[in-house]
């Protein structure tokens, strides 16, 4: 892994792990990659680009062993509210809007707990982007090839929170159609592969054997 940047950045790092992991048939988060498993090793990279890294999800128990290694900065457990009226996670765009509360940086880094190929140095690249861009711009986000944004691997300006509260107050759910009226800067992706996001064993069995 690359050492953190040197940066004038206001940068803070939220990691989701709230999903239930329904193809994997067991809690991909705990996973392991290279022997690490796949949630250290976004917090990992969280870490190369700022000492301020959050892991929002309804399960903090099942994670504080794991993310309490003395010789990092500390990374912080935010613990998901759920209805009580559901008996599962409101989904990401619900857990990163109560995530981004808490926050108090200028900008925030929000990477899902499940991608395996994440490159830190071009986090670092795209860091680097983000003092030079308008205000008027809310987020900054690579396109997936079939043109959506990749919501889960950018950058948001924390003062998004008031459009995004009133967005799910108004009971949207989708970071698409969040997006879709709003500026949003396109962070350049060379390599779509980057954003693999691990769902099955099968997949998981091909990152093992490459």
């Amino acid at each position: 892994m690359s050492i953190p940047v040197p940066s004038p950045l206001s940068l803070s790092a939220i990691v989701l792990a709230g999903g239930l992991s329904s193809r994997m048939g067991q809690d991909k988060a705990l996973m392991t990659v290279a022997g690490t498993p796949l949630l250290l090793r976004i917090c990992h990279a969280a870490q190369c680009c700022t000492s301020e890294v959050y892991v929002m999800t309804p399960w903090p128990e099942r994670y504080a062993s794991l993310l309490s290694a003395p010789e990092k900065p500390p990374i912080q457990l935010i613990t998901e509210t759920v209805s009580p009226q559901s008996a599962v996670p409101h989904g990401p765009l619900v857990g990163f809007a109560q995530a981004l509360t808490r926050m108090q940086s200028e900008w925030v880094l929000l990477l899902a707990c499940d991608l395996p190929r994440l490159q830190v140095e071009i986090l670092q690249s795209w860091m680097q982007m983000l003092p030079q861009l308008p205000e008027t711009i809310i987020a900054a986000l690579p396109r997936h090839p079939q043109g959506w944004w990749e919501p889960l691997c950018g950058f948001y300006r924390r003062r998004s929170l008031a459009d995004l509260e009133a967005f799910i107050a108004r009971g949207g759910r989708s970071f698409q159609q969040w997006l879709q009226p709003l500026s949003v800067h396109e962070l350049p992706l060379a390599d779509p592969a980057m954003l693999l996001n691990c769902n099955t064993p099968e997949e998981l069995q091909r990152l093992a054997d490459e």
